[in-house]
């Protein structure tokens, strides 16, 4: 969102956490239809299609008072009793400060913080997603319902691409593989939205389209960055989360970007937002702005020449709200002076109260609504929703290294443990940003002191920037204590909005910090690290001294019980990266390089395990387990009808081989190559635990724009130690088997194809 902020912000932030009234009072919700109040308006017709509902609205306000719903603090229509609305309100991983929707200050004073979704995209669990959505979005309507809320449109998720591991707001985001992010983006919208495509429990908006991975780089600003990104990496990349919002998930919302894509602002692009958004994909809701993206078009960019050329330029390519006030104050004035017309401005209104009616704001008191009137005070930080936090920060975190088999630790046989680290013991680590007053939180420290006794802290980092650093007494501590565990990593004052990182080195002293408490240690230590975006720790994985790596993200309100779990063995862990960690000299490569293509003949090495030609410190997909599983996949002999390409042309490659343009295959021919596969897990033990198996295809070569390869799905499945599961995988070669040509069109390769789960492979072959 527009509103940036800094690290200072998020102390103040925590401050009024504990300001917050002790004194509290349930309000009444605000809503329009009551019974004898608006009678004989067919907008208070609830036998009518909202869309009729919609339009009779629209059609009784003055100009004046359409102009006044503008913005994301629409004014009220006090004589059609219509209450004001604050469309802004954010629930990335849990109700959060930011936006206006939403008040922490009644009945309700916290709420449940859930995993960054970085963290939470690890797990590669689609149920899991979608039950964290499903309780935000039932804690939204909870605080709707006692009266604190004005608003019930969540700008969530985020689902662009974290193209860059320095962009300081990839931690919002499922990672750099659009499949993932696709698939994360349609369960938790699924979640946030409810059962109910005609009554929705919240609007969920998916943010920011399209090709926005920048925050302030090399002086390049995200609010006047202009990007030029290919036709092919929009078609099978940047865009296809979005796609998939909408076409699946049903998203009511799509959010525009700050970014120039090729040359126009994307937020006054109508190419994108009424040709591609409303009709191609078939969008269902409305389109917003980021936050000021409309002023900043002029004021910025400079797209147009005055104000009002410039809300024109927006309403007529097909935004519908602007997250700001520029188009109320504008608006008007736009209209007097021909930029656009009255009719622009009534079919912005139509989808924006077409989407307040689907939430229910024109049937009168909520509290009456069957499938949300009951919800209340109780059903925020409810039992059931503290143990999903706490069942998402176990199933994120990522066990890297584990040398010796050093973790699980065995409870009774640690008799002293040193915990030494700067978030060891801060909650604002837990986190990330975005966030709301938590129902209640573990740091690590806390948690690790829920199992030993003997437990000595020492912060070892003046902060995360590490500028000072108590190398000397750490050591000491280490040398004195039977284990070592180290809470190291990155804050909001190295990556957040706004603020992309220049390294991807732990900052200042930290690594020295680390060498010299592992040198001086008795055993080799464990190192947990608390960031949002990758990190190049080659010297901790290198280092014999450094006996066990865990990757934590931002863990939410129960991240410091989930760690010590994992520590101890109380879960097995499961987690997959989400994410490339790249080593330090990638950062050589500039953020403003868009290309998602490796280029051979200037060393450019591509981005994501997609495309990336390159050294890592870690792979996409990488992670551990206590227990050993095993995998076998088995596809049928008979994969798919490939007879009917015969009848096609296959159009030749440069390297000597084909390919077939999946538009022509047409969608009947497409579910006739549709075939099954399984994969057959077995966990050998020792212990019970989750295994997420991750399918991927890959070809004989990446010529042509082929990928290096890419993820087809996966499948998260919970195994006894010894038990055996067939997981299947429903195969779409259109698909999941092509890529996009240079025109953007996606094509599906002649030839082989090598479906591939760990070392196990299956050939299919489409003949010419």
């Amino acid at each position: 969102m527009g509103a940036s902020y800094h690290a200072a912000g998020m102390v103040l932030l925590m401050a009024a956490i504990l300001a917050l009234p002790r004194i509290a009072v349930a309000g009444n919700p605000p809503f329009s239809c009551a019974p004898g109040a608006t009678q004989g308006y067919a907008f208070c017709d609830r036998r009518l299609p909202v869309e009729q509902r919609a339009a009779d609205l629209v059609a009784r306000l003055s100009l004046a008072e359409k102009v006044s719903q503008l913005g994301d603090e629409a004014a009220g229509v006090p004589r059609l009793g219509v209450p004001p609305y604050k469309w802004w309100s954010e629930g990335l991983h849990g109700l959060a400060f930011w936006g206006h929707g939403m008040h922490f200050d009644g009945a309700v004073r916290a709420i449940t913080s859930f995993p960054q979704v970085l963290l939470t995209a690890a797990s590669f669990d689609e149920k899991l997603w979608y039950r964290i959505g499903q309780a935000i979005g039932t804690e939204a309507r909870a605080l709707y319902n006692i009266g604190q809320a004005e608003g019930l449109t969540i700008w969530s998720p985020n689902v662009n691409i974290f193209r860059d591991p320095r962009w300081g707001r990839g931690q919002e985001t499922p990672g750099e593989d659009p499949t993932t992010a696709s698939k994360y983006g349609v369960a938790f919208v699924r979640g946030l939205q409810g059962p109910s495509p005609m009554t929705l429990q919240t609007s969920a908006c998916c943010k920011h389209a399209t090709a926005y991975d920048l925050e302030a780089w090399n002086g390049v600003i995200r609010y006047d960055y202009k990007a030029w990104v290919t036709a092919q990496d929009l078609a099978d990349t940047f865009n296809p989360p979005f796609r998939s919002c909408v076409e699946e998930g049903k998203a009511s919302c799509v959010m525009c970007a700050y970014t120039t894509v090729n040359g126009v602002p994307a937020c006054a692009s109508s190419d994108l937002l009424t040709k591609t958004f409303k009709g191609a994909w078939g969008l269902n809701g409305y389109v917003s702005s980021d936050c000021d993206a409309v002023a900043l078009m002029h004021d910025s960019q400079g797209y147009r020449p005055t104000p009002e050329d410039t809300v024109a330029a927006a309403l007529t390519a097909g935004l519908d709200l602007n997250c700001g006030n520029y188009t109320q104050v504008h608006g008007m004035a736009a209209i007097q002076q021909g930029k656009m017309s009255e009719h622009d401005v009534d079919k912005a209104l139509r989808n924006l109260f077409t989407v307040r009616m689907r939430l229910g704001h024109f049937d009168g008191d909520p509290r009456g609504s069957a499938l949300y009137g009951g919800l209340g005070a109780g059903d925020v930080c409810s039992p059931a929703h503290k143990a999903l936090s706490l069942e998402a920060a176990q199933d994120g975190i990522v066990l890297l290294k584990n040398d010796a088999g050093i973790l699980p630790l065995s409870r009774p046989a640690v008799g002293s443990a040193a915990v030494i680290g700067h978030n060891a013991n801060d909650p604002a680590a837990l986190y990330g940003n975005y966030f709301g007053p938590p129902c209640e939180y573990t740091t690590p420290l806390q948690g690790i002191q829920g199992y030993v006794k003997n437990v000595a802290f020492l912060a070892g980092c003046d902060s995360a920037a590490c500028g000072i650093a108590a190398t000397g007494q750490a050591a000491g501590l280490a040398a004195s204590s039977d284990y070592v565990i180290m809470f190291m990593g990155l804050s909001q004052r190295q990556e957040q909005e706004g603020l992309d990182r220049v390294s991807l080195l732990l900052p200042g002293q930290q690594q020295n910090l680390i060498t010299a408490v592992a040198s001086a240690a008795k055993r080799p230590v464990i190192l947990v690290l608390l960031t949002g975006g990758p990190v190049d720790v080659t010297f901790a994985k290198s280092n014999p001294k450094i006996g066990a790596i865990l990757w934590a993200g931002y863990p939410g309100q129960a991240g410091g019980l989930a760690i010590a779990k994992v520590l101890f063995g109380e879960h097995n862990p499961s987690g997959r990266l989400p994410m490339t960690w790249y080593p330090e000299d990638f950062t050589r490569v500039p953020m403003t390089d868009m290309r998602m293509r490796a280029d051979p003949a200037t060393g450019y090495p591509g981005r994501s395990y997609r495309f990336y030609k390159g050294n890592t410190v870690y792979k996409f997909g990488d992670g551990l387990s206590y227990s050993k599983f095993s995998r076998q996949l088995v596809v049928p002999s008979t994969t798919g009808n490939t007879d009917l390409l015969a009848g096609l042309t296959a159009t030749p490659a440069a390297d000597g081989g084909a390919s077939y343009v999946v538009e022509e295959i047409g969608a009947d021919g497409c579910e006739q190559l549709k075939f099954p596969a399984v994969v057959e897990v077995h966990n050998h033990g020792p212990l019970d635990g989750k295994h997420s198996v991750l399918m991927f295809l890959r070809w004989p070569n990446a010529t042509s724009g082929r990928p290096v390869s890419q993820l087809v799905g996966f499948r998260a499945q919970h195994l006894r130690a010894g038990e055996k599961a067939r997981l299947r995988f429903d195969v779409s070669p259109c698909e999941h088997f092509s890529w996009a040509n240079e025109d953007g069109k996606k094509v599906l390769g002649a030839g082989s194809h090598f479906l591939r789960v760990g070392r196990d492979e299956y050939e299919i072959r489409f003949e010419p």
